[in-house]
């Protein structure tokens, strides 16, 4: 009983490694995508039901493929204990509601973040979302002092400019999202030449805060992602090393002796059918 479990373990992992099977679920994956975006059109009735019996197809085949995944793993723990296996799980079984009734809102919802799933299944994508995640902290420190250089800037065009356009000028906070809309360039010439027709040298201080901003802040940001980038994908080659040095390692002499014993064992009871 333990060998055919064990054996069918093995034949479920040959299954999940294979890069035949992994690229067919990234294909049925793109298919799901097209299928969601197909829904959005306005499309003949035959057409609707094909969509929605390929959807079906598709819900029961990435069901059919975490089964695989989960089963050719050593364990629960081990399955579960891989963050990507988790977001999977819980994505194929969001897909499970049925898109009918008060939740087909949330159905449709669950069934766009399958697109997700490629994430996931390609190695290149999550390292780069690994090194985005781990670069949030980073982000968030560099987030907070320009957080503090939007409020001081905020503070001063209140006090400068309030009475030249209290709409954009009113208050801290309104004043905030003004250089916020300076920051993305958005006719922000604009609301300098507003200013300069009361106080010339007002684009100083826009052209301080922009370089700030958009240059100084933007490029921390980049860099930080970046540094993180540049560790994962270290490390992401060091996992791969020791396999290819292990599959382009030659055989041990004690295992070629191994070897040639069965090969001889194979011959005498092959001579003694024979016989």
């Amino acid at each position: 009983m333990l060998a055919n479990v064990s054996g069918l373990q093995s034949k479920l992992k040959l299954i999940d490694n294979s890069k035949l099977f992994q690229g067919f679920v990234i294909f049925v994956i793109v298919v799901s995508a097209l299928s969601i975006g197909a829904h959005t059109y306005h499309l003949p009735r035959w057409m609707e039901q094909s969509l929605v019996l390929l959807d079906i197809g598709i819900t029961v085949f990435f069901a059919i493929e975490i089964v695989i995944r989960f089963l050719a793993s050593d364990g629960p723990k081990k399955f579960f204990g891989n963050g990507w296996n988790i977001f999977d799980t819980i994505i194929v079984i969001g897909s499970l509601i049925p898109a009918g009734g008060s939740a087909i809102l949330l159905a449709r919802l669950l069934r766009i973040f399958r697109v997700l799933r490629l994430v996931s299944m390609i190695p290149e994508l999550r390292m780069l979302v690994n090194a985005l995640l781990k670069a949030i902290p980073r982000m968030g420190y560099i987030a907070l002092l320009m957080f503090v250089i939007f409020y001081i800037y905020g503070a001063i065009g209140s006090m400068l400019f309030a009475h030249i356009n209290d709409f954009l000028w009113g208050d801290v906070s309104v004043a905030m999202l003004t250089l916020f809309r300076v920051s993305t360039f958005e006719s922000w010439t604009s609301v300098m030449y507003e200013t300069m027709a009361v106080y010339p040298l007002s684009w100083i201080y826009y052209l301080s805060f922009i370089f700030l901003t958009a240059f100084v802040f933007l490029n921390m940001m980049v860099g930080a992602v970046l540094d993180v980038m540049t560790q994962e994908t270290a490390a992401m080659r060091l996992e791969e090393a020791p396999a290819i040095k292990d599959a382009e390692k030659p055989a041990s002499s004690g295992e070629i002796a191994e070897l040639k014993a069965q090969i001889a064992e194979m011959k005498t009871l092959l001579m003694q059918q024979k016989a």
